[in-house]
């Protein structure tokens, strides 16, 4: 199931004009507060009406200014998951999920909302009200009350605001089951660019209402400030508490070595390396005290926006893509050029989980 849209609306004085798909899997839309976000998917659910434009759904379009089309919100089949959960006070946890099989093709029963309870970790709070829940859980419902309307597009928008960290780390995990076992297409909002990294395969960068790219998130969402140019890429964590005291990461280039990580085996981890923090080297490196040396190859060199003395050194990794930055003279010296392999010899990485970078290390 692919969402494609290109639309217009202008709202006062900010005008919304944005190009883009999302297809399986999360698709982010990812950029400060007041970017368009949220009036990207609120026009997609049919709650605002473009000015003009097209978006379909698969083969159904669901908006159509040309051809007079605006599908209603009852009809357009998609879940949405606010900032607050919205649940009916008066209703049971049960009750409020199977209020979402209003919305579905009819085929959802009694044993389907017990299902998803079960699925959601809920199981033990169907017979509660919604005053007597945590934030987290109610967030839960919400989820499921969307996933029972039976969705071809499930539309989150920032359902991490307001929880404490805890909280966040646990919506977070349910999301990645929603995503891996239930395989519901998801358009993810975000301004958090480490929810981004660990849970979408596809990211659009929206900014004063329009569309600047899309693409894999570690390839487009740089490093914090802090880092200066860094890449982010995805790893897990395979081997830890080893006799030598570290932790062994695999990712999809290679693995990588850092003191004892602590995290469950198995968990999906990001990994932010700093440009500054890349050494290159034109064959394998011996006789260093670095661990973390991963073969590459050479994507594309740019004048750096640091420094007119240095060039930027864009490299592939796997599939994930790293950064390199190395004066003009080491570029012309070692003769760099797109389509050479390389060797990255990786001085510290900086490893974030659910709330921004946790640590930097040197291995």
């Amino acid at each position: 199931m692919t969402l494609t849209l290109a639309i217009q609306k202008q709202l006062g004085e900010f005008a919304l004009d944005v190009n883009l798909a999302a297809g399986a899997g999360v698709t982010a839309l990812f950029g400060r507060s007041g970017a368009g976000k949220s009036t990207i998917i609120k026009a997609v659910a049919g709650l605002v009406v473009p000015d003009g434009g097209r978006i379909q759904l698969g083969e159904s379009v669901l908006f159509d200014s040309q051809a007079n089309i605006d599908v209603p919100v009852h009809k357009r089949r998609i879940g949405m998951v606010f900032q607050d959960a919205r649940l009916f006070p008066h209703l049971s946890v049960l009750k409020n999920l199977r209020y979402g099989a209003r919305f579905s093709d009819g085929s959802v029963t009694r044993g389907d909302a017990v299902a998803m309870a079960e699925l959601l970790g809920l199981g033990d709070l169907l017979s509660r009200k919604p005053g007597s829940l945590s934030g987290g859980e109610a967030q839960r419902v919400a989820i499921g009350r969307a996933l029972l309307s039976k969705p071809r597009l499930l539309m989150m928008d920032e359902p991490l605001a307001g929880l404490d960290q805890a909280r966040k780390a646990d919506i977070l995990a349910l999301i990645e089951k929603v995503r891996d076992v239930v395989g519901v297409p998801i358009l993810y909002v975000s301004h958090a660019r480490d929810e981004v990294l660990r849970l979408a395969g596809h990211v659009a960068i929206i900014s004063d209402g329009t569309c600047l790219d899309q693409g894999a998130p570690q390839a487009l969402l740089a490093g914090s400030g802090t880092a200066g140019l860094a890449r982010t890429v995805r790893a897990r964590l395979v081997l830890k508490n080893s006799s030598d005291g570290l932790s062994e990461l695999s990712l999809s280039g290679g693995r990588l070595f850092l003191p004892q990580v602590d995290a469950p085996l198995g968990q999906a981890l990001s990994v932010e390396i700093a440009a500054r923090d890349v050494m290159l080297s034109l064959t394998p490196p011996e006789g260093l005290s670095a661990l973390n040396v991963l073969a590459c190859e050479i994507t594309e060199l740019r004048a750096s926006g640091s420094s007119p003395f240095a060039v930027d050194v864009m490299l592939r990794c796997g599939e994930d893509a790293l950064a390199a930055q190395v004066t003009r003279r080491s570029a012309e010296r070692m003769g760099l050029r797109p389509g050479m392999p390389i060797y990255a010899v990786i001085k510290s990485v900086a490893l974030a989980q659910t709330s921004g970078v946790m640590d930097v290390v040197a291995i």
